[in-house]
């Protein structure tokens, strides 16, 4: 009864926050020495998935970057969550592909089946995509963006304080406001230091994605012929289709994180969500949309385009600017 009685006292939502993050980081590095059942692999895409849509939507939703001061920490948590759900993937196909297409687990089948219809070339071009993507376009200016601010915030860091100092001698602002702004500048200078550093998780991961497929297809073709007696063609359309499953699986989330990093390190100047800022400043003048609607319309006059679909969103904009 006592014990039953501590336990409930430790039980507290106080005490469950403080051990959740180490219990959390411990199961993601066992996940890499354990095996993990095909239900559980399908539970932990899930839950990536989920993580990262939250991730990119916390993003969006936040006012100025430091709201969201933890993102570094973020996507060191996600990058580690996604490799080690690709090595647990890997373990599985490699050991029991040969089974069937859902011996990994139905995510995995379903994404190698279904979003690229069961086609082995058509998996690895859009998975190619999916990379070339992630790794060139958007991790690389997102990191770039998070250098660049960290060396600009950093730079800046004295002439703010000496604004701040100004603003405490000309009786402007208290000794208290005074402490918040100091606080504020150096937790701004930290936080793209940080986001600097935490880019680079990013680009490894995109680079191990494409390592991971590569090691993953050969293993698997190796499996297969050396060890489970099938031909090269059976052995390709089996650990072939539950890598690229396995890929796909992992490269989503992986491009959704990558786009939340870019929507924090990119906000500029005033406070407020993205799409509040965007619809204000890119929508606000009419004339603009009238120009633009003008110039849709024109081209959808023109013989074999779709005419329907420029009409509409020619109206569309006519409508708004209206």
């Amino acid at each position: 009864m006592i014990d039953a009685l501590n336990l409930r006292a430790l039980m507290t939502p106080t005490n469950l926050r403080l051990i959740a993050a180490p219990i959390f980081i411990i199961m993601v590095l066992s996940m890499m020495v354990l095996p993990l059942p095909p239900f559980a692999l399908d539970l932990f895409f899930t839950f990536n998935i989920s993580l990262a849509v939250m991730v990119m939507l916390v993003a969006m939703y936040t006012r100025k970057p430091l709201d969201f001061s933890v993102f570094p920490t973020v996507l060191l948590v996600t990058t580690l969550l996604r490799l080690a759900l690709n090595v647990a993937s890997t373990r599985i196909v490699l050991l029991e592909g040969h089974t069937g297409p859902d011996a990994a687990g139905k995510v995995i089948e379903s994404f190698g089946q279904f979003l690229v219809g069961g086609n082995t070339a058509i998996g690895l071009v859009v998975f190619g995509i999916l990379v070339l993507i992630n790794f060139v376009v958007i991790t690389k200016g997102a990191g770039r963006i998070a250098e660049v601010s960290a060396r600009f915030t950093l730079d800046a860091m004295p002439g703010k304080q000496m604004a701040i100092d100004a603003d405490l001698n000309a009786g402007l602002v208290d000794e208290n406001e005074a402490k918040r702004r100091r606080k504020e500048v150096a937790q701004e200078s930290d936080f793209y230091g940080a986001m600097d550093g935490a880019s680079k998780f990013v680009r490894g991961d995109a680079v191990a994605g494409i390592l991971i497929l590569l090691i993953n297809i050969i293993g698997g073709l190796v499996v297969g012929t050396t060890q489970h007696g099938m031909s090269m063609g059976q052995a390709t359309e089996t650990y072939v289709l539950l890598t690229i499953g396995d890929g796909l699986v992992a490269q989503i989330p992986a491009l959704i994180i990558s786009v939340a990093a870019g929507l924090v390190v990119s906000r500029v100047g005033d406070e407020g969500d993205v799409g509040g800022l965007v619809i204000n400043q890119v929508f606000s003048k009419p004339q603009i949309m009238l120009v633009t609607g003008g110039i849709v319309g024109v081209l959808g006059l023109i013989p074999g385009m779709p005419n329907f679909v420029f009409i509409l969103i020619s109206s569309a904009l006519f409508a708004l600017a209206w």
